[in-house]
């Protein structure tokens, strides 16, 4: 719980979305809860692990009914900051492994859009999950974003150099899966293991995307277009972000589950 605290006071969560390269994963997110609202009568969003409530804000001004629950009081503090009162929201301090002050089967779309990238066990990640369903209604969505692994072997352990360091501190597997623990920060997944927790729960697939694709592999290159090649990105990003075969080596991926 500390290291993740420590690791949100000093980064700045909120300046990584708005940057070009963080616009592609946020404008991606936002492009398939938009296609989850689409038709539904004054839904009932919940944000589970809201951040600095980049998403949750954005949706409340726009009208929607919003729940956003958060665990770091330093996020809190910073989503609050935002509200200029009258937004249709409620915020709670909460952990994605304990909605119980949330009742069964009441919103049309849940988010988790940050809390599997801190659960280090299965375990956990049911628990979390189970929750988040929970308190969906019975034909709702129920949207999970991971982190992926094999960009932060390709990135990380080769390209900066540190396989040494990670060998000797037995932090991969003989298959080349990260091993990571709260120092880590992050959880690292591959798609078998996103399957393998869906295939716990009812719910039905409509979707895995890859939110940013090759963004992050060329951060630096995105950053410096100018709007209008940054837009072209942005058509090709849409135009391969379902291609299944290109999800692994995407750094962050966004799992759409709809509830039976």
């Amino acid at each position: 719980m500390r290291e993740l605290e420590e690791y949100y006071e000093r980064y700045d969560e909120e300046g990584r979305l708005l940057r070009q390269h963080g616009r592609v994963e946020y404008e991606t997110t936002m492009r398939y809860i938009r296609k989850c609202l689409e038709g539904l009568r004054q839904p009932k969003i919940l944000e589970v692990g809201a951040g600095t409530g980049r998403y949750s804000v954005t949706l409340a001004r726009e009208g929607y009914s919003v729940t956003a629950v958060e665990l770091i009081a330093h996020n809190l503090d910073q989503l609050r900051a935002k509200l200029q009162g009258g937004e249709p929201i409620t915020v709670m301090q909460g952990s994605a492994l304990d909605l119980s002050a949330l009742p069964d089967n009441t919103f049309d779309v849940t988010m988790v859009l940050g809390p599997m990238y801190h659960l280090y066990t299965r375990e956990d990640k049911l628990r979390a999950i189970s929750e988040a369903l929970r308190v969906t209604r019975p034909g709702g969505y129920l949207l999970l974003a991971y982190c992926m692994n094999e960009p932060t072997v390709i990135q990380y352990v080769f390209g900066l150099n540190h396989l040494r360091e990670v060998m000797d501190a037995m932090m991969l597997t003989s298959d080349w899966h990260c091993i990571s623990t709260p120092r880590e920060v992050f959880e690292l997944v591959r798609t078998e293991d996103i399957a393998s927790l869906d295939a716990e729960f009812p719910v039905d697939r409509i979707g895995l995307v890859a939110t940013d694709g090759a963004t992050l592999y060329m951060r630096e290159r995105i950053d410096a277009m100018d709007e209008e090649t940054f837009s072209r990105w942005l058509d090709f990003h849409f135009s391969v972000c379902e291609r299944q075969d290109l999800i692994g080596a995407s750094h962050h991926t966004l799992d759409i589950l709809r509830k039976r």
